[in-house]
């Protein structure tokens, strides 16, 4: 038992979580802006094994933002009464096709990017996948706090994403002491 606590202290010695608030200028909800760090050179993470779910439902994606993996297959359910078309006009470009309630159809996210979706039959329905080339992100929660969990030491850049403002990148150094940053997003 006393192993243990010590291997535990050393592991969490070589990581720390970054956290903070994100306040989008204006805006009363400062939900869906993403907080990520872009690379990890040399490091290379492997995607899920089973799909990341996106639904269609209420004439909506959900979740409208989802941050994933490069590599990771995006299963969209169609959960609404009516059919439903995912397309992303972002390259490489898909087009999922039209299909009723009930089925799910799926893509692999294979580059690092943001991807905008879109749905033919409902022009009002958007949303964006932010493909990462590491596991270490967050979604802001309508009040813009934010945890990203147990990144590793080192120097990286720190991305930071909301679908109605230019991303922001950031360089910052992790010691084994949690960071704390807030970002002010203003047009």
């Amino acid at each position: 038992m006393k192993y243990l606590a010590i291997l535990l202290f050393a592991v969490s010695a070589n990581a720390s979580d970054i956290g903070g608030r994100i306040t989008i200028s204006g805006a009363r909800n400062n939900a869906n802006a993403v907080i990520y760090i872009e690379r990890i050179p040399g490091k290379t993470f492997s995607p899920p094994r089973d799909p990341v779910r996106l639904d269609q439902v209420n004439l909506k994606f959900d979740p409208h933002v989802l941050p994933i993996l490069v590599g990771t297959r995006v299963a969209f359910p169609n959960s609404d009464e009516i059919r439903h078309n995912v397309f992303s006009p972002d390259p490489p470009k898909f087009n999922l096709g039209t299909y009723p309630v009930g089925q799910t159809r799926s893509q692999v996210f294979g580059t690092p990017g943001v991807f905008t979706l879109l749905c033919n039959v409902h022009a009002e329905m958007s949303a964006f996948i932010i493909v990462s080339e590491t596991p270490y992100w967050a979604v802001s929660d309508p009040a813009g706090n934010y945890t990203i969990p147990n990144v590793p030491n080192g120097r990286y850049v720190l991305k930071v994403w909301h679908e109605r403002f230019k991303p922001q990148s950031f360089d910052i150094e992790i010691t084994g002491s949690n960071i704390i940053r807030n970002f002010q997003l203003r047009r």
